[in-house]
């Protein structure tokens, strides 16, 4: 008897074991699946992008700016969390060859202008003053909240700027600039006020890499179109409209992005390799010591896109529908496509389809005075042969 239960307490105490070690591991194991799954920590994301030139001849910094916006559009960040800022409106130009667009490739196919587009400062609003207080938020009471950066401690913010710039330093509007040290300063200022998660800061200008030099706060990831001494050049001239339509750096970062979706699982490493030395000219730059994960497992939706939100229930939902649910369905989606509007910008062709194709072939039409000219010659040869002799048999 005495074998039998210490045979039968050594099975229970050994089962035991096993259970707990199995639980333990089960329990390890979900919870790294939910490290994975809330790894960035942040619950919203939130968008500033600027471009700080004036201007026709700055008409690139301009589409860098909305080809951004466009990007961070398409993969769920919604103007409510877009703060847009813009020195110069491109689309009303007197000098632009086809108003209320702005085009970003040469063959003038993807318009990241576009029709619901929401500036929320324009031409003499885009001071550094206003950028400043957008990033501290220490704004005016009477700011309408489409003009505040309403972030929070789970906030992932994508920083994006343009313009000319140089070693320290980049210019707004042609009269004022700011440094990389007042930069650094309103960063530390937003990680003190608790205003940020995660930043992601991207610059294309001249000497670009300079402007991260000085940021000291934690969480920070930086990239830059140049290093210091060497210039940002641009891409894609247009001779109908007369300028370059955008700066290397952002071209082929757009190019990029227009490969990733919501569920993309592409990292930032990838980003940090969209444009070589041999593509840009210049040679991008990025920082990464401030940040805490790695950036190969920081993925590129945990700034460019937008945290999905999840409805939990405990209710049965039925998926099945009836034949005449789904029969009346497919009769209204038909109707739909036939009344359907032209597709918004952002559900354009992707950029990297447009850049293959071939310009589109554009309808002939005689040039100015071509048919006043041909009924000359005309008149001319019949002089000649029949003189004005014969004209009373023709009047």
């Amino acid at each position: 008897m005495a074998v039998l239960y210490f045979l039968s307490h050594s099975a229970t105490t050994l089962a035991a074991f096993f259970l707990l070690s199995f639980g333990s591991s089960a329990a390890s194991q979900i919870e790294d699946q939910a490290e994975q799954f809330f790894r960035s920590g942040h619950t919203n994301n939130w968008a500033v992008l600027v471009c700080t030139s004036r201007f026709w001849f700055n008409y690139r910094h301009v589409a860098n700016t909305l080809s951004v916006y466009r990007s961070v559009k398409r993969l769920g960040i919604p103007d409510s969390h877009i703060v847009l800022m813009l020195a110069d409106d491109m689309a009303c130009n007197p000098r632009n060859p086809k108003p209320a667009t702005v085009f970003s490739h040469k063959n003038m196919e993807l318009n990241v202008y576009g029709d619901d587009v929401e500036v929320d400062y324009r031409s003499y609003e885009v001071t550094v003053e206003n950028f400043l207080r957008v990033l501290t938020g220490r704004i005016p009471p009477s700011t309408p909240r489409s003009k505040r950066l309403l972030s929070d401690d789970r906030s992932n913010i994508l920083i994006y700027m343009t313009g000319h710039g140089g070693n320290g330093f980049l210019k707004f509007q042609d009269s004022e600039e700011i440094t990389n040290i007042e930069l650094a300063d309103a960063f530390e200022q937003m990680w003190q006020k608790r205003r940020y998660n995660e930043l992601l800061f991207i610059i294309d200008t001249c000497q670009g890499a300079s402007m991260y030099e000085r940021f000291y706060s934690p969480n920070i990831m930086a990239l830059a179109s140049s290093q210091v001494g060497e210039d940002s050049l641009s891409h894609q001239p247009d001779p109908a409209i007369g300028v370059h339509l955008m700066d290397r750096y952002t071209f082929y970062v757009l190019e990029f992005l227009e490969e990733i979706n919501p569920a993309s699982q592409t990292n930032m490493n990838d980003l940090f390799q969209v444009c070589p030395k041999s593509l840009c000219v210049s040679t991008p730059g990025h920082r990464t010591d401030l940040f805490k994960r790695d950036p190969k497992n920081v993925l590129i939706t945990d700034f460019f896109g937008s945290v999905r939100k999840v409805e939990i229930t405990t209710e049965t939902i039925s998926l099945q529908q009836d034949s005449e649910i789904m029969e009346s369905s497919y009769k209204e989606d038909q109707m739909d496509e036939e009344f359907m509007e032209p597709l918004k910008y952002a559900e354009q062709l992707p950029v990297a389809q447009i850049i293959h194709q071939k310009p589109k072939l554009k309808d002939w039409h005689p040039p100015g005075g071509f048919i006043l000219g041909l009924w000359a010659l005309i008149l001319m040869v019949f002089f000649k042969t029949y003189g004005i002799k014969h004209m009373k048999f023709i009047f």
